[in-house]
C-alpha cells in the first residue's frame, strides 16, 4: 500500500512553514529542534549571547555556535540552527534598506545593483581570493575553508566581512560529489535552499540557453522549407497598411550587413540586401551549441535531434535531422557571461555576441544574428542580481553564479566581489572562492576577472590538506571516492608529507608571480598529527608564503579559524603588486597558452593538433577574438594535462586538443583533453541517501551533504 502524507496532515504542515516564514522565523521541524537541544550545535539564541567584538563592529548579527564532537552530518546542524532574517543580517552590518533587498523567502533574497551605485565613491574594503592545491577526487574543503574564514573574521575578530561563493550545480548535488555548501560547522545556511533551487538562477540560464538551442534548430528548418521570399514575409510581415518594418531585435544583424541605415524602412533593402539578410545559411555541421540541463546524465552526451515526422523537408526531400548533444547548465557560456557581466547592457552585449554556429561560407553566427538577444537579456535579467545568504555564524554572504573551473573560468560574478567590496569599506574583508587550485580557478581569477573587472588581490588564501598532500607524493595509492583510505593516509608519515609539499609549493609560487601574498589554510581532518602539520608549516614559510595556519572551522567553527584569520589580516596589510601574467590585447594566442604552461603548469612545450593549429590560424586575424585571454580547460588533479602526473612534475610537453572562443564570455576555451561537458552516475549516488523524513511536523530534508 503506498504512503502518502494525508491532505489534512499536508494542509497543516504547510500552513505551519507558511505561518514560520511570514514571520521571519525558520520552522524547526520536531527532529532539528531535537538535535538543537544543549550538547549540540545550536546558534545563541539570545541578542546577549552574541560576542562582543562583533557587536562593537563587523558583523553585528554574528553569534557563535556551540559544538560537539564527533561533528553530526551537515544537514543536521544546519537544520538546528535558527537563522536571521537575511535582510536583517544585511541591513544591520551595511546599513541598506528595504529597497535594497529583495526577499525570496525569509532566509534568501536578492541584493539590488542599485546599491553599486549609491556607495560607488566608497573606497573599497581588502579582496582575498581562496584557492587550493591539486585536489584528491574527495576535495580538501576549500568552500568549507572560504566560509569558517568568514565566520572567523566576522563572529571573532570584530571585522566587516563578506563571503563570495558559487552556487552549486544539482547535478553534483545529486550525483557523487553532494551541495558545496561548506560542511560541518561552517556552512551557509539553511543548506537545502542553498544547494537546491535558491532563487532559480540556474533555472534561468537553462531556460535561455535552450531557448537559443531551439532558434538554432528552427531557423535552420525554416531556411530548408522556405523560400527566401516566404521567409521574408514571415520575418518582415506587411501590416494593414502594406507596410513593413524591422523588429528593433533585427538590428543588430542589420549593422553587421552594413544596412543599418535601412531599418527604419525594410522596403530600401533590394533583393540580393533581402537574401543575406533571411538568409543565414547555417552550415549544420558547425552548430556547436548544446542543449542544457543541471542534472548528471551520461546517457546525454551524444544524442540524435529532427526525427520526427515534422523535422522532414518536402522542398528538399531530406530529413532534417542531425547528431548534437546535451552539457550541463553550469558549463553553459551563458553562465561564464553571468559571471563576468558588469551590468545589464553588459549583460545583453555579452549575450548578442555568443557565437553558436557559422554559416556555409564560414561567418560566424552569433545570437544577434538569430534576433534573440533580447529575449535572452529578458530571461536573464532576474538573475544579475546576486543572492543574500548567511553562514551558520550570521555572517553575510553573496552566492552568485557557478561556472566549473575545468571548463569555463571557475569563480562567482564580478557583480558580487564590487558590490561587496563596496559594502565592507575600506577596512572589510571580501572573499572570494575560485575553483579547484591556483593552476585552474586562481590563474583564471587573476587573468580573467580581474582582467575585466580591475579587481586587485590582497592575498590568496591556498588550501590543503594532509591528505592530499600525501598523494602528491605520487608514493601513496590512489585516493577512490566511495573506498577506504589506505593505511598511508591513516598512518603518520611525515615523509610523504614533505615530498607531497612540492605541489603546494609550485601553488605559493604560482600565486606570488601574480605579485599577490600566499597564506597557507592547512585544513585539519581527523587523524592529522602534529608532526605532519608542522611540516607543511615549515616547508609553506620556506617557500615563500606568508604565513601556514593549521585550521580546524569543519569541527569548530569559525573558532577554529581564528589564526587563520589573523594571518589573512596581516597579509592584507602588507603592500602587494598583483600583475597579470601575459598582456591578453597584444600577445599572440600561442604566446598566451604557451606562458601559462611554462609559468604556472611548470611545462617545458606545447603540441597543437592540426585542427588547433588551423582554428589559431583563423583566430589570429581576427583582431577581436586575437585580443582575448584564455580559459585553459584541463584536469583539474595534475598541474600537466594528464591527471596521473602527480606532485610537481616538470618540463612536460602540453597537448592542445582543439580551440574555440566564447565570444561572449570573452575568452578562448584551449581544450588540453577530453573533457566531459556533463558527468555520469555512479552505482549509488548520493540521491539514494536524500528524502523527506514524514516522521516530523513538517517533514524535513534528510541526506543532502
Amino acid at each position: 500500500q503506498a504512503d502518502f502524507l494525508p491532505l489534512s496532515r499536508a494542509l497543516s504542515c504547510g500552513a505551519k512553514m507558511w505561518r514560520a516564514a511570514r514571520s521571519g522565523r525558520r520552522f524547526l521541524p520536531a527532529a532539528a529542534a531535537a538535535v538543537a537541544a544543549p550538547g549540540f550545535a545550536c546558534y545563541e539564541q539570545r541578542r546577549a549571547s552574541r560576542c562582543d567584538a562583533a557587536v562593537r563592529g563587523g558583523c553585528p548579527t554574528a553569534r557563535h555556535v556551540q559544538t560537539v564532537s564527533p561533528t553530526p552530518s551537515d544537514i543536521d546542524i544546519s537544520q538546528s540552527v535558527q537563522p536571521l532574517p537575511v535582510k536583517q543580517v544585511f541591513q544591520q552590518t551595511f546599513g541598506l534598506t528595504d529597497e535594497d533587498i529583495f526577499p525570496y523567502g525569509p532566509y534568501k533574497g536578492k541584493l539590488s545593483l542599485q546599491v553599486y551605485e549609491k556607495l560607488k565613491s566608497k573606497p573599497d574594503g581588502h579582496c582575498v581570493v581562496v584557492v587550493g592545491i591539486n585536489p584528491t577526487p574527495l576535495g580538501e574543503g576549500k568552500s568549507t575553508t572560504t566560509i569558517g574564514l568568514s565566520q572567523a573574521l566576522g563572529a571573532h575578530l570584530g571585522q566587516k566581512v563578506l563571503t563570495c561563493i558559487r552556487q552549486p550545480s544539482m547535478g553534483p548535488t545529486f550525483g557523487t560529489k553532494g551541495g558545496a555548501a561548506g560542511g560541518g560547522y561552517s556552512q551557509c545556511v539553511p543548506m537545502e535552499e542553498f544547494n537546491l533551487h535558491m532563487t532559480g538562477d540556474i533555472h534561468a540560464i537553462t531556460a535561455a540557453h535552450n531557448l537559443f538551442a531551439a532558434a538554432i534548430d528552427t531557423r535552420w528548418y525554416h531556411e530548408n522549407t522556405s523560400t527566401v521570399q516566404g521567409m521574408w514575409n514571415r520575418l518582415c510581415p506587411k501590416d494593414k497598411r502594406g507596410k513593413r518594418s524591422f523588429e528593433t531585435s533585427m538590428h543588430a544583424r542589420l549593422k553587421k550587413l552594413g544596412l543599418e541605415d535601412k531599418k527604419h524602412d525594410p522596403d530600401l533593402l533590394t533583393e540580393a540586401e533581402i537574401e543575406k539578410f533571411v538568409k543565414l545559411d547555417i552550415d549544420p555541421d558547425t552548430i556547436t551549441w548544446k542543449r542544457v540541463t543541471d542534472c548528471n546524465d551520461k546517457y546525454l552526451r551524444k544524442v540524435t535531434i529532427g526525427k520526427s515526422p515534422s523535422e522532414f523537408s518536402k522542398r528538399q526531400g531530406v530529413q532534417l535531422c542531425r547528431e548534437s548533444a546535451f552539457a550541463i547548465t553550469v558549463s553553459s557560456e551563458i553562465m561564464a557571461i553571468l559571471a563576468l557581466a558588469a551590468d545589464l547592457k553588459d549583460l545583453r552585449a555579452r549575450l548578442g555576441r555568443m557565437i553558436c554556429c557559422y554559416s556555409k561560407a564560414g561567418e560566424p553566427l552569433t545570437a544577434d544574428d538569430f534576433g534573440i538577444t533580447g529575449a535572452l537579456t529578458v530571461l536573464m535579467m532576474e538573475a544579475l542580481p546576486p543572492n543574500t545568504m548567511q553562514t551558520l555564524e550570521g555572517t553575510p554572504a553573496l552566492v552568485h553564479a557557478g561556472p566549473f573551473a575545468n571548463i569555463a573560468h571557475g569563480n562567482s560574478s564580478i557583480i558580487a566581489d564590487k558590490l561587496g567590496l563596496k559594502l565592507v569599506g575600506k577596512d572589510g574583508y571580501v572573499l572570494t572562492e575560485a575553483g579547484f587550485g591556483a593552476d585552474m580557478g586562481g590563474e583564471k581569477f587573476f587573468n580573467i576577472k580581474s582582467y575585466y573587472s580591475g579587481l586587485k588581490p590582497d592575498c590568496a588564501v591556498i588550501v590543503c590538506s594532509v591528505r592530499a598532500l600525501k598523494l602528491h607524493s605520487c608514493e601513496a595509492p590512489k585516493v577512490v571516492a566511495g573506498q577506504a583510505l589506505s593505511k598511508e593516509y591513516t598512518e603518520e608519515n611525515v615523509a610523504l608529507v614533505e615530498k607531497g609539499c612540492a605541489n603546494l609549493i609550485s601553488h605559493i609560487q604560482n600565486v606570488r608571480k601574480h605579485g599577490v601574498h600566499a597564506v597557507v589554510a592547512i585544513n585539519r581532518f581527523a587523524g592529522d598529527t602534529d608532526a605532519e602539520l608542522n611540516a607543511i608549516k615549515r616547508i609553506a614559510k620556506e617557500n615563500g608564503a606568508t604565513d601556514a595556519v593549521v585550521a580546524e572551522h569543519f569541527s569548530k567553527g569559525g573558532a577554529g579559524a581564528v589564526e587563520l584569520g589573523k594571518a589573512v589580516m596581516a597579509a592584507c596589510h602588507e603592500p602587494s603588486d598583483f600583475k597579470l601574467l601575459y598582456d591578453a590585447k597584444n600577445d599572440p594566442i600561442k604566446a598566451k597558452i604557451e606562458t601559462i604552461v611554462r609559468e604556472v603548469y611548470g611545462g617545458g612545450a606545447v603540441e597543437y593538433s592540426a585542427e588547433a593549429e588551423k582554428t589559431i590560424a583563423v583566430y589570429e586575424k581576427d583582431p577581436a577574438i586575437r585580443s582575448l585571454p584564455v580559459c585553459m580547460s584541463k584536469t583539474q588533479y595534475s598541474l600537466s594535462d594528464d591527471a596521473n602526473k602527480l606532485g610537481a612534475p616538470r618540463g612536460f610537453t602540453v597537448n592542445v586538443k582543439d580551440i574555440y572562443v566564447s565570444a561572449g564570455a570573452g575568452f578562448m576555451v584551449v581544450s588540453l583533453g577530453a573533457i566531459n561537458f556533463i558527468p555520469g552516475l555512479a552505482v549509488k549516488p548520493a540521491y539514494y541517501k536524500i528524502d523527506l523524513d514524514f516522521s516530523t511536523d513538517p517533514p524535513r530534508i534528510v541526506g543532502l551533504s
